[in-house]
């Protein structure tokens, strides 16, 4: 059977490929410890859930407006204009089936073939494959591990080009957990100051799970905002992984397109799931934050672990919930006949001898690295670490 051409252009995901070698490999009797989903391991809070419950019984089980119910999209301006002091309406708003959704449309909306798309490495695995997908040029911008991974603005004026049409990032960062601070992000709106064509994409799905302090957006700057897009979502912040909720904040023009593309591709998403989400969005943050809480020992609990091990260097991340460390010590060793070579040798290594789920930094446009989630248990992240110290020590 002969496929479409439009598919050699993207790569499997290896979060979602990592994930499931662990699950076949769990099914053949194997005790896997998964830390490659970037996943909370709450279950969604009870008032989140009544919600639900009540929606199904009052009816809510239609079809809803493409980019949502009204009250959703007002919502979501509320929590914005709460959270982050800034002004949008609800036409400006499109809900989606999950952030991941709510890219894709963005992106599908923007870019045309040859148009180039700036995207810091590392990145989540999802963007180069959208940018590649509609046939634009990813240009990688590296961010240096003594800067946390964060690029600085005389990289990016540097990466500029007459046809850069998005520059596109998240903070906190998924897979390094760097986080832009105030400073740092007025010194790339300046430069996007002299370049009044390029649009931004800020991806802030991890926006409540931040260790560093308040949360900062780069839709705060006026002369930027007609021309940003903030993307976010309920699955991180509220554990509601696996109910779909995405949502873009945008300039009207891109919103409309966007919600033009969606009508012809998924229409709106999961009813229930929506009238859930204005529950999330207008009430009380404590379930949020008690989970930061934890998700904040994990972290500390887990570089601790694993600074133990001799050839490791990472740094200590400011939000979402991974450490990303350099693992280059590791390659061109072996153990029983298995050579190293790269962080893709290195995470099947693991996950064969060593039993535990990471994904490689390759992924993330970073070679040098791998990813590996806390969002597990203290006990599980206590015991994945004694078999990644007792797999890296094996190599020789």
């Amino acid at each position: 059977m002969e496929l479409a051409q439009r598919l050699n252009r993207i790569a499997e995901s290896q979060t979602l490929k990592m994930a499931r070698l662990g699950r076949e490999l769990r099914a053949k009797g194997l005790d896997i410890i998964d830390f490659s989903l970037g996943e909370p391991d709450f279950i969604t809070p009870e008032h989140i859930r009544e919600a639900a419950k009540k929606a199904i019984d009052e009816g809510y089980t239609h079809y809803t407006p493409v980019a949502g119910y009204a009250e959703l999209r007002q919502a979501v301006c509320e929590k914005l204009k709460r959270d982050n002091h800034l002004d949008y309406k609800p036409e400006q708003i499109v809900s989606s089936t999950g952030a991941k959704h709510s890219l894709v449309n963005v992106i599908m909306s923007v870019v045309d073939p040859g148009d180039e798309v700036i995207i810091p490495t590392p990145y989540w695995v999802t963007y180069s494959e959208q940018v590649k997908f509609v046939q634009g040029k990813v240009v990688s911008v590296h961010g240096s591990r003594e800067n946390k991974y964060k690029i600085t603005a005389e990289q990016l004026e540097a990466a500029i080009t007459p046809k850069t049409k998005l520059f596109m990032f998240s903070s906190p960062c998924n897979p390094s957990g760097s986080v832009y601070s105030k400073k740092e992000l007025t010194a790339l709106a300046e430069v996007f100051r002299k370049h009044p064509r390029i649009i931004i994409l800020s991806d802030e799905i991890y926006e409540y799970i931040n260790y560093a302090g308040g949360h900062e957006s780069i839709a705060q700057f006026d002369f930027l905002k007609d021309r940003v897009v903030v993307v976010n979502g309920l699955s991180k912040g509220y554990a509601m992984t696996g109910w779909r909720l995405g949502y873009i904040a945008a300039p009207l023009p891109i919103a409309k397109a966007c919600e033009k593309l969606q009508g012809q591709f998924t229409s709106g998403t999961c009813s229930i799931t929506q009238r859930a989400g204005i529950v999330a969005l207008t009430a009380d943050l404590k379930p949020t934050e008690e989970m930061v809480k934890e998700f904040s020992k994990r972290r500390d609990f887990i570089l601790k672990e694993i600074r133990q091990i001799k050839g490791i260097k990472v740094q200590d991340p400011d939000g979402a919930f991974y450490i990303f460390p350099d693992v280059r010590a590791f390659f061109g060793k072996s153990a029983n006949g298995q050579k190293i070579e790269n962080a893709d040798d290195l995470c099947m290594y693991l996950l064969e001898k060593g039993l535990i789920s990471t994904v490689t930094g390759s992924a993330f446009g970073e070679p040098d690295c791998i990813r590996i989630s806390y969002a597990t248990s203290i006990e599980k992240i206590g015991e994945g670490m004694q078999r990644l110290k007792k797999a890296l020590e094996a190599l020789q």
